[in-house]
């Protein structure tokens, strides 16, 4: 099975995930070959394999993208009752998490949608301080084209949730 044969599944979990945990991790590579992994609140699945995120405070993962555009996202759900759900029926009725591999782009201005998108997204916080300082400004994006996925797996408990994977 491909990528595009499970995109419906993976972009529901990636949202899922990043609505629980309130953001997803992006790994790079540093200059020096060691990994570097970056929380990352602002990452958006598009219908046609490939997805983008707002580059905004996290400077080492621009300066490693730009270094070497491989990257990771990897998103899991933290859901209390999703994780209950699973531990009482010793079975996760869907996925508790995703890895996508690809290649992130150069930084971008953000298109219209796509600041309308984020905007729906960070709205509901707006009321509180900590939010404003964090997700106001949004301008910059930065593409990732994904080749390939792993699903965060628990064997015993994922019969069927992954067919052919």
């Amino acid at each position: 099975m491909t990528l595009s044969d499970h995109w419906t599944n993976i972009k529901k979990t990636l949202e899922q995930s990043q609505a629980s945990a309130v953001h997803c991790s992006i790994a790079t590579v540093s200059p020096d070959g060691s990994p570097h992994l970056t929380p990352v609140g602002t990452v958006f699945l598009r219908d046609d394999g490939t997805g983008y995120f707002f580059d905004h405070y996290a400077v080492t993962l621009g300066e490693n993208i730009d270094n070497n555009p491989n990257v990771c996202v990897m998103a899991v759900n933290v859901g209390r009752l999703f994780w209950l759900k699973a531990l009482l029926t010793g079975r996760f009725s869907q996925t508790p998490g995703v890895r996508l591999y690809g290649k992130a782009g150069a930084a971008r201005p953000a298109t219209e949608q796509e600041l309308e998108l984020i905007d729906r997204r960070v709205r509901p916080t707006y009321w509180m301080k900590g939010a404003r300082r964090l997700w106001s400004d949004f301008s910059v994006v930065r593409d990732i084209e994904f080749h390939d996925f792993k699903p965060v797996t628990y064997p015993m408990m994922m019969d069927g949730v992954w067919p052919n994977r």
